[in-house]
């Protein structure tokens, strides 16, 4: 037998619902022909977004951020110019319909935070400065003015702004040095519009991480959360992937939290006592080699042309699961995660294909894991072949379940050390074969069904845990 216990007495910090964002970047169909059909968003993707739910959406980019211009998608849409927008190597033809006033009644209608991404790599700190000032400022301006005659009186009051993206790359290929001292006259400026905007400065590898804090160490009070990015990209082929393959992929999530800790000891290290900057992971999630023609994977071939679509399996679920359980433990550093990317592109949560439109299994992982937003982490110990995350709040607790083990099916006992909690509903996510995925044709492959989980009294739970699944109990009085 399998066991979980969960230590009711050893809380963790608290898991901000930010920790559950996500991101739409104008890359292939993620926003166009998939959350916006060219006129307005899709209904039926809306609906299946706001039950997951998505507190948290990052916009419009990715790389596509840093040539993308916000006047370009204000004012009438027949008036809007057509731009050729980049990101990832591929070529956006993009006529600006979604623009800044859509997207943010987007977030309205999902009840997400926003999170804009500004333009470093081919824009201009006054240019992100008026953006702010055309999103939040309240004062009789002439931005303001130009914001209400298109259709929004109030401000829109947007905290959390990204200055640039993968500023060591595709964002201009700086050094962190020189994008330090670019990050600070941006922020600078920002600040000057509006001083409770939240900036996010572009990280990487520790490397650079560790010289670009270095350089801010002196003017630390401009950014208030440090980007890094980790795909899992060596797990083999999306769907014909052998064992080994099967269990490098849930290792690469797994060691995803070691990147944070390795990030906050940096933070930790090089900036002043006493001031703290968040880690924002907002970007994450599988890249499979059918995706992307890099690195180049031995016998695996990438569909051409390349468009970062690529199956959503049972594995995949399971893998964003493992890397929640590290989110939760670092809820202490960790105030901010995006799963990479909202619709069709890369580790999706909602796919379409026409008038047809169905969620993948990682859609179901995080929506098993709706009771953990907003409660407090608490300490677990787990074997390593089942491994969990639990979490509480004043009217009970959550514990998440995963059975990592591709053939054997466990008998798990979970305990809670919380006698009070009598009542339970477990909820079971698997399939017969962890390549499992949903389609247009079987929308509904994989899904969660409803788990028997008993009690062995004094907070104590059994439950029969299949191969290749996660399972949620929530438990109240």
């Amino acid at each position: 037998m399998d066991r979980i216990v969960v230590r009711a007495d050893e809380p963790i910090g608290r898991i901000s619902p930010r920790v559950y964002g996500h991101f739409a970047e104008h890359l292939g169909r993620c926003c166009y022909d998939g959350l916006w059909d060219g006129t307005a968003f899709r209904q039926d993707v809306v609906a299946a977004l706001r039950r997951l739910p998505v507190p948290l959406l990052r916009w419009p980019g990715g790389c596509y951020a840093d040539h993308y211009h916000w006047r370009d998608g204000i004012g009438p849409p027949e008036d809007r110019p057509r731009r050729l927008g980049m990101s990832c190597g591929l070529q956006v033809e993009d006529d600006n319909s979604l623009g800044t006033h859509e997207f943010l009644e987007l977030c309205r209608d999902l009840g997400a935070e926003a999170y804009v991404a500004g333009n470093v790599g081919s824009g201009t700190p006054q240019e992100l400065a008026d953006w702010l000032e055309y999103c939040n400022s309240d004062l009789d301006t002439q931005l303001t003015r130009e914001r209400k005659a298109n259709g929004r009186a109030r401000p829109f009051g947007v905290r959390l702004w990204g200055v640039g993206n993968e500023n060591w790359g595709c964002g201009g290929n700086f050094d962190p040095v020189g994008y330090a001292r670019e990050y600070s006259r941006f922020a600078t400026m920002l600040h000057h519009v509006d001083p409770s905007a939240e900036l996010v400065v572009c990280g990487h590898d520790d490397a650079w991480n560790a010289l670009l804090l270095e350089t801010l160490s002196k003017r630390a009070h401009l950014a208030d959360h440090l980007s890094i990015h980790r795909y899992w990209s060596g797990g083999g082929p999306e769907t014909a992937f052998s064992d080994d393959q099967y269990y490098a992929l849930l290792d690469e999530a797994a060691q995803t939290e070691a990147f944070i800790e390795r990030t906050a000891q940096i933070i930790s290290e090089t900036l002043p006592v006493g001031r703290r900057v968040g880690i924002a992971l907002d970007e994450w999630g599988v890249w499979h080699p059918e995706a992307r023609t890099w690195p180049p994977r031995a016998g695996v071939k990438p569909r051409l042309p390349v468009t970062y679509e690529q199956a959503g399996t049972l594995r995949d679920a399971l893998a964003a699961g493992i890397a929640l359980e590290g989110f939760h433990r670092q809820a202490r550093v960790l105030t901010m995660a995006n799963l990479a990317q909202t619709v069709n592109v890369l580790h999706a949560v909602v796919m379409t294909d026409g008038a047809r439109m169905w969620c993948t299994p990682t859609y179901w992982t995080l929506h098993l894991h709706k009771p953990h937003m907003g409660a407090t982490a608490l300490a677990v110990e787990a074997s390593d072949s089942v491994t969990a995350t639990a979490s509480r709040t004043d009217g009970g607790m959550a514990v998440t379940v995963i059975n990592r083990d591709l053939h054997r099916d466990a008998e798990v006992c979970v305990e809670t050390h919380a006698p009070s909690l009598t009542s339970v509903r477990a909820r079971l996510l698997t399939a017969p074969e962890a390549n499992a995925s949903n389609s247009g044709d079987e929308p509904e492959c994989v899904r969660p069904t409803e788990l028997a989980a008993v009690s062995d009294g004094g907070g104590v739970w059994r439950l029969d845990l299949p191969r290749h699944s996660l399972a949620t109990l929530v438990l109240s009085p």
